[in-house]
Order: C-alpha cells, then structure tokens, then sequence
C-alpha cells in the first residue's frame, strides 16, 4: 500500500470519526416521513393502528398481507365455477397507489364476486378512475388544518381536525347516478368530498382520500380515533385481507446499513466515503490498465442456422417431429406468457387458458382436440402440418 492511499485512508477514518461524535451528541429530530409502514413508530407510520386492529375489527378475523393482490388471490381463484374460494373485504392504506396493473384488474374480479374493497390514498390509477367514473384535483386554497367528517347520521357525525401532513385531494367529479358521497374535508371556503362508495357489480369499492389519518400521530391525538373507527365500519364482513406495507420486514431489520442509512448524517458520509472510493479506483485504474484490444463482434448466423435446419427436416420428411416440436413450441409459449399448467390439455386448461387470454372459448377447445388426436396419431402428413399451423396462427394473431 503507497504512502498517498494511506493517507486517503486515514482522512476518511477521521471524517467518519467526527461526524459519528457530531451526530452522536446532537438530539435525533423527529422523522416526520409518511412511510404508512406497520413497523414503523415514527409519527406517520401505521404501528398503533396495526396494534389496535384486532380491537378495530372486533368481531372480523384480519389478515395482513405482504404480498400484491394477484398473488395473493391467484391460487384462490376457482376457474371451473369462475369464484374465489375465499371472501372477505380488502384494505389498502399508502400515501401511493402501489399497485401493479394485475392487481388492480384482481380487485375488480374480487369486488364483481360481491366483495368490498377499501382504499385509502392520495394517488388512484387511471384504470381505477376509468372503471368507477371519478377524478382527483388537489384544492388551490391553503389552509393550517382541514375539518373531516362522515355523512352517515348514524354515527354520530362531527368534525376532527388535522394539520400535519393532510392532503388537500378531494374528489373533484364522480358520477352522481351510481356514487354515494361518504364523506367531507372541509375549510373555512370550501367543503369538499373525501370518502365515496361506489358500487361495483355485485360488491363496492370505498375510496379514501386522506390515509394520513390512520397514523400514529392522528390515532394518538385527541379523539381523532373516533373518525378510523367511524370510517373503518364499513368494512363488516367477517375477513379483511389487509394488504400492508412493509408487514414483514425482518429482512430490514437485520441489514448491518440499517442505522447508518436511517441517520442522515451518516448516511451522507458512507455515500462521500463511496464516491471517493469509486474515484479513486477509477484514477488509479486509468492511469495503470493496459490498452484493451479491440475484438470485433461475432457475426449473427441465426438465419443460415435455421434455414439450414429447416432444410434438413423437409429432406428428411419426418411430418410427426415438426408437429410434435410445434406443439411444444406452442404449450411453452402458453406457459411463460399465462403461467397456465399445460400438463392436461382438458376443460380445466380450456377454461383457464380462455379467462387470461380472451380468445374465443370454441377456437381454443378446437386446438385442444387437434393436438390431442395428432398427438395419438402414428404416422402423419404434410396437411396435418397444415391444419395445426392454421389453428395457432389463428390464436396468435388475434
């Protein structure tokens, strides 16, 4: 080791040493970031209304979830009677609508089976907004705190007060014939809605715009617990799946990082310590490395190669090995882009392979047939060949 990287060394060790004593001796400051997080204890995160759901939900058996509602649902889902082996209302509450595409289209499947579904976010995708005919604006008019309430006389209805990290997203436009107005944020000009119940075939979707009100900083403050409790009984089957952030997170808490990128100072100094680092190699190793030969690129012979193929299997005439390395091709294919078994190739996987790819039920059960005899046939010929290659272009190109 030269003289020059350790003295590199030694100044790094030294800055470490000073900001850990600076950091060590000055009060933590409160970590207002809203992680929504169940584990987290921090204001905005979901620790005390985690620990309260059983009490919440006293008489429903609550689930948390840490996965996304496609996986959760996908080996629940019976494709024969087209209905879910479980039921029960979903909860999501995130400052983000974190849901992928997929899960969105399973909430719909799951709410159509006559399930509820409540969301409490500040951000709705647009196939949600699409589907269920609303839109979201944030309110131009600033204000210290927001008044929410619940239109339901039923609960007894007043207005709890929140300032700190309250959104200003209301629900701008819903449709008036088939939305039911659940309830309001209101300031001194405006009152606006926050809490809607839209009916969705045979269940109901209930969306939230302020999930910050299930934080421990709300849950702990005053009665604002009452507005949860308020809000929350509309959940009244027997099972909610609670689709949570973070649930399982023992993962994190044995990261050797965790602390060092929790505390800001120190985390600045392990990326300062990383760069300097990087540029040092990045130097040093331009100033050392060989010149690098120039290798030309190998040329693409994957045409000759199948051409050539091709031509050795029209030589030799062998009509059942194409077809055979046809439906092979073709059940792969299935298999990567639905994740569908294609092990049997009977009603089950006609009815599956119909709900995920939308062809025409009659088209798929005719392949299925097809394959099914050419694969019992002995000897076959060229207009076999044919007739299958006719019946899968016509699912593919479609």
């Amino acid at each position: 080791m030269n003289k020059s990287l350790k003295i590199y060394i030694f100044i790094l060790v030294l800055i470490l040493i000073g900001i850990l004593f600076v950091d060590a001796n000055r009060p933590k400051p409160i970590n207002w970031t809203p992680t929504f997080a169940l584990n987290d204890k921090i204001p905005f995160g979901l620790y005390v209304f985690s620990q309260e759901s059983e009490n919440l939900f006293s008489n429903q058996k609550i689930t948390k979830i840490n996965a996304t509602p496609y996986e959760y649902f996908y080996d629940k889902y019976d494709y024969e009677d087209s209905t879910y082996t479980v039921k029960g209302d979903i909860l999501y509450i995130n400052e983000d609508f974190t849901i992928d595409d997929s899960s969105v289209d399973e909430l719909f499947y799951y709410a159509s089976r006559g399930n509820d579904v409540f969301i409490s976010s500040t951000f709705f995708s647009k196939s949600l907004k699409d589907t269920l005919g609303f839109e979201i604006e944030t309110s131009n008019i600033f204000m210290d705190s927001f008044a929410l309430n619940v239109s339901n006389k039923n609960l007894n209805p007043k207005d709890y007060y929140y300032s700190k990290g309250v959104s200003t997203k209301y629900f701008s436009k819903i449709d008036t014939t088939n939305t039911v107005v659940l309830g309001h944020q209101n300031s001194t000009k405006e009152n606006l809605t926050n809490f809607i119940k839209v009916p969705y075939k045979s269940g109901n979707f209930y969306l939230h715009t302020q999930p910050i009100v299930f934080t421990n900083y709300y849950m702990l403050k005053d009665k604002n617990h009452e507005y949860v409790e308020q809000i929350s009984s509309y959940l009244n089957q027997d099972k909610v799946y609670w689709f949570a952030k973070s649930y399982n997170n023992s993962e994190l808490n044995q990261s050797i990082m965790r602390y060092i990128l929790s505390q800001s100072s120190l985390k600045w100094a392990w990326y300062i310590s990383l760069i300097s680092i990087l540029i040092f190699i990045v130097f040093n190793a331009k100033r050392k490395q060989r010149v690098i030969p120039i290798v030309q690129s190998l040329r693409n012979t994957t045409v000759d190669f199948t051409k050539t193929i091709g031509n050795l299997y029209y030589q030799e005439g062998n009509h059942k090995n194409i077809i055979d390395k046809k439906i092979i091709y073709f059940l792969e294919k299935i298999r990567n882009e639905y994740l569908i078994d294609t092990t049997e190739l009977d009603a089950t996987f006609t009815n599956r392979y119909q709900h995920k790819s939308g062809h025409k039920k009659e088209d798929i059960a005719t392949l299925v047939q097809l394959i099914n005899h050419l694969r019992r046939k002995e000897v076959c010929n060229e207009s076999d060949i044919v007739t299958l290659n006719l019946a899968i272009e016509k699912l593919n190109h479609k």
